[in-house]
């Protein structure tokens, strides 16, 4: 290799030049970490949104709220089974974005009459449902054959029939059209993972229930041909969120937290805020030719096969 190219590839980014700036507290959790700045404009305007998976302080959900609330949202309903943290996260949206209205909603995002009354309460208020996130989720850390039917079954509920629910009672919600929505439209997004595009990436039953959120994207948009609904499925990689918390506090007690995402070649891992970013964008008019997509948010890392970092095969 010449020298030119080997300095080329010891410059590295920003974000592993420097660390990483601490964000703040809003009451006793932490603020959210961002690395990218402002998008441009409100890109959803107007809209009404409904958001699963929503407690956690790290979590993709309270990330996404944000992202919506400050491109300018109508509405935006954060729900999750766990309230602990829901109204800390209304309190703090409120006061950065007092034009936009909070709603908290306490359930089990795979109970579909509880998934029915959400939207129902949406469309009944705002005459229009516009954006539905379905990103509640699970994980585990089981070998499969220790794994039993009623676990691998929870994990289907919690992280594919939950979409599945949320999917079907928004489009039905996205089909019904008013004077301020004169044609039939809307964007359902589902949290999946690159676990769910090729393996090795996640225990089985979590694999397993990626999968079935990006097949059930990919045949949705295919039922609501002509209606102009859009669903796409996000695939991250590894992010720091409540799910990842142990992997990342482990690592920094270690001192190897640097190692976290050296697969990917960005050599790192996310935020929360970047994939939430992602979700804007598919939530808003500006991907409205993006559908029955399984968009990987994973720094590279399902773009290739497995390799020792540093050596080439």
């Amino acid at each position: 290799m010449t020298s030119a190219p080997a300095k080329r590839l010891q410059q590295l980014s920003e974000q592993l030049s420097k660390p990483r700036e601490d964000p703040g507290k809003f009451e006793n959790i932490p603020k959210i970490a961002r690395i990218a700045g402002d998008s441009a404009g409100q890109r959803v305007k107007g809209k009404v949104v409904i958001i699963t998976g929503c407690n956690s302080p790290m979590g993709i959900g309270r990330a996404s709220a944000h992202q919506f609330a400050h491109n300018g949202a109508k509405a935006v309903y954060l729900c999750d089974f766990n309230n602990e943290y829901l109204e800390v996260h209304k309190r703090e949206l409120n006061s950065l974005y007092p034009d936009v209205d909070i709603h908290v909603r306490q359930f089990d995002a795979g109970d579909e009459p509880s998934v029915k009354k959400v939207v129902e309460e949406a469309l009944e208020k705002y005459g229009r449902l516009d954006i539905m996130f379905a990103n509640a989720g699970i994980s585990s850390m089981k070998v499969f054959y220790e794994a039993t039917g009623e676990e691998f079954m929870k994990m289907m509920r919690t992280n594919a029939l939950s979409v599945f629910l949320a999917t079907k009672y928004a489009a039905k919600a996205m089909l019904q059209t008013s004077p301020s929505k004169p044609y039939p439209s809307g964007s359902i997004i589902a949290t999946a993972s690159v676990a769910g595009l090729r393996s090795n990436a996640g225990p089985t039953d979590y694999s397993a229930s990626k999968a079935a959120v990006i097949s059930i994207m990919q045949t949705a948009c295919y039922q609501l041909s002509g209606t102009g609904i859009r669903c796409n499925a996000i695939c991250p990689g590894v992010i720091e969120t409540g799910m990842t918390s142990q992997m990342y506090e482990m690592a920094r007690a270690r001192g190897t937290e640097k190692k976290i995402g050296q697969l990917n070649p960005l050599r790192r891992g996310a935020v929360a805020d970047e994939v939430a970013r992602v979700a804007l964008f598919l939530g808003s008019e500006e991907a409205s030719y993006v559908n029955g997509q399984a968009w990987a948010v994973c720094g590279g890392l399902s773009a290739g096969h497995p390799f020792v970092p540093g050596k080439l095969a």
